[in-house]
C-alpha cells in the first residue's frame, strides 16, 4: 500500500464531506418504486432515472448529478466507458460488477467508484429489481 500525502489526505476528507448527503438519497431509493417505463432505457431491462442536481464543494468538480440505474432480475449492461467520476451505491438487489482488472459481487449497502476514461459491466444476479445509485461528478 502506498504512503498518503498531506494532500491525498486532504482530497479524500473533502470528497467524503461533499459525498456524505448523498448517504440520505441512498437511503430513500431503498423505498423507491419506478414503474417499467420510468426514466430511458440504455440496455434490455435496464433504465436510468435521474433524480437530481446539487453543486459541489471539490474544487475539481462544478456538481454532482444523482441518477438511479434500475436493473430488472438479471438484465445486464454492457460493458461502458466512463465520461466522469462516479460513487455508485448499491440500494437494492445484488450485483457482479466487471472492470479492465478485476470482477467483484456487491449488496445491497456496499459501494464503489468508476473512474473516467475507465470500463465498468454490470450484472444483477438478486431475483429482485437492482438499483444502482450513482453520484455522477461533474467537472469545473
Amino acid at each position: 500500500m502506498k504512503t498518503m500525502n498531506r494532500r491525498s489526505a486532504i482530497a479524500l476528507g473533502v470528497t467524503a464531506a461533499a459525498v456524505t448527503p448523498l448517504f440520505a438519497l441512498a437511503a430513500s431509493a431503498k423505498t423507491k418504486k419506478y414503474g417499467p417505463n420510468e426514466g430511458k432505457e440504455i440496455a434490455p431491462g435496464v433504465r436510468v432515472v435521474e433524480v437530481g442536481t446539487g453543486n459541489a464543494d471539490i474544487p475539481a468538480y462544478k456538481s454532482i448529478a444523482i441518477a438511479d440505474v434500475v436493473f430488472q432480475p438479471g438484465a445486464h449492461a454492457p460493458q461502458t466507458v466512463m465520461d466522469n467520476d462516479m460513487v455508485c451505491t448499491i440500494t437494492a438487489g445484488a450485483f457482479t460488477i466487471k472492470k479492465a482488472d478485476k470482477e467483484f459481487k456487491l449488496k445491497e449497502g456496499d459501494m464503489y467508484t468508476c473512474a473516467k476514461g475507465k470500463t465498468d459491466e454490470a450484472t444483477n444476479t438478486s431475483k429482485v429489481v437492482g438499483i444502482h445509485r450513482i453520484a455522477i461528478l461533474i467537472p469545473a
